[in-house]
């Protein structure tokens, strides 16, 4: 057992969904998206989410780039991500995910990157862009360092690649709402609803939805049929509007609609 499935666990024991909440490291700057991960933490997040800022954010939609590209143009470095996760991880014990692309990771040393996040105090990494059968080396740095390693499955994925990511994932598998970037969506694609029924199918005992959440009401509807609901752009523009006083009356919002 992981804390991240501990902590979806628990939700579920509470009669709930698990709400893992996402926002990038440095926006507005470094303090304030420390702080403001902690307030979401206080806010009712079951697992925080937290996303470096990479050049080409090609899963990302317009107001999570504007987000990561201001705190790139700010200097925010990849070197910053673990100095965020270890002070986030002093002041509070919801497990922290973070959501990178892959490149950086290369770049830095999968086995020192493995290291250095489970050292700041990490759970995992939530990798959008890299597949299991091309993922050898992080998923031999995550069970020697005991991080969780978080795939993706899209509606569009085959049964042999839903086998291949429920086997290789742990802590959850991230379930593709409907094909696109993050970004608010007015209805949900109801094939997230069938991919979780395929996943169960395959054998996944977590699996949480993302891509499109944005309000209590499509969380609320995502937690009937699936472990957890993942919101990112809702609070992005939150805090971008409300600082984080308003990410927190937006994340409890959100928190409201994970009752069962």
């Amino acid at each position: 057992m992981s804390r991240v499935t501990d902590a979806i666990d628990a939700a579920r024991a509470d009669g709930r969904g698990a709400f893992v909440g996402y926002l990038p490291i440095g926006y507005p700057d470094l303090q304030t998206s420390i702080d403001a991960a902690v307030a979401l933490a206080e806010a009712g997040a079951d697992i925080l989410e937290l996303g470096p800022p990479y050049s080409d954010p090609v899963m990302d939609g317009p107001v999570i780039q504007e987000a990561t590209g201001a705190a790139l143009a700010a200097g925010i470095r990849l070197r910053d991500t673990f100095t965020a996760v270890r002070a986030i991880a002093d002041r509070t014990d919801v497990p922290i995910l973070v959501m990178t692309y892959w490149n950086p990771v290369v770049q830095y040393g999968v086995d020192r990157y493995a290291d250095d996040l489970a050292a700041a105090g990490g759970a995992g990494l939530i990798t959008p862009d890299i597949t299991p059968d091309a993922a050898a080396d992080w998923i031999a740095a995550s069970e020697r360092t005991g991080l969780d390693r978080v795939f993706l499955a899209a509606p569009t994925s085959t049964d042999e690649r839903l086998d291949l990511i429920v086997r290789s994932s742990t802590g959850f598998v991230y379930t593709v709402s409907t094909m696109g970037i993050t970004g608010e969506r007015a209805e949900l694609d109801a094939a997230a609803r069938t991919l979780v029924a395929r996943l169960r199918d395959h054998g996944a005992e977590r699996a949480c939805v993302g891509i499109g959440i944005s309000t209590p009401d499509q969380v609320a509807g995502v937690v009937e049929y699936a472990d957890g609901a993942i919101v990112g752009t809702a609070l992005v523009r939150a805090l971008r509007d409300g600082g984080v006083a308003g990410l927190s009356a937006e994340a409890r919002a959100l928190a409201s609609g994970t009752a069962r």
